[in-house]
């Protein structure tokens, strides 16, 4: 156990970083954002993977492998805005119950859904994590931190096919007949 008496930086608190040169007022406003995507981000791994173990059903297997993918992907969208959020002299926000207070997104409440009442809700997610991002890279692109931008780009590339993807999953066509649901 640590002996450290006081926290090395506190929270919210943002040092300027003599490496990558961004205004301490600039970095500010990059790691507040960060965070928010970053615990949007967690709110939506978390959704998603209790979609992953809860899935039944027909499809299952499908479904069910596809949404460990997208877990994996949030995961790893997560670790660069934590990373990157360090980088610009910031803490990156931690902890379950921190990710829904400072998160911009609603998780459905604890129960079990139907898979495709569960894709809706994670639609509804990714979309809205689609518009912040969108956001975020706007004002990484207007405080001259293209670094950011750019991180920021890829893991919108990510959320957008896996929301296009949840947009096919949830169409009316399958091949599953009408006998077998019954």
């Amino acid at each position: 156990m640590s002996t450290q008496k006081q926290a090395r930086q506190r929270y919210g608190d943002v040092h300027e970083s003599e490496a990558l040169r961004v205004p301490e007022e600039k970095a500010e406003q990059l790691v507040d954002a960060l965070n928010s995507d970053l615990a949007a981000t967690y709110v939506l791994y978390h959704q998603v993977k209790k979609h992953h173990w809860l899935v039944e059903g027909a499809e299952f297997l499908g479904i069910h492998e596809y949404l460990g993918e997208v877990a994996a992907d949030l995961e790893e969208g997560a670790d660069v805005l934590a990373e990157r959020a360090q980088a610009l002299g910031g803490v990156p926000l931690s902890g379950g119950a921190n990710y829904e207070e400072h998160a911009p997104v609603t998780p459905e409440d604890a129960d079990a859904y139907d898979i495709r009442t569960s894709l809706e809700h994670d639609l509804e997610m990714f979309g809205d994590i689609t518009e912040q991002l969108r956001e975020h890279i706007q004002l990484a692109n207007n405080l001259g931190d293209y670094n950011t931008e750019e991180q920021l780009r890829d893991i919108l590339e990510d959320v957008e096919e896996h929301g296009h993807h949840l947009e096919h999953y949830l169409e009316d066509d399958t091949l599953v007949t009408s006998e077998t649901l019954e």
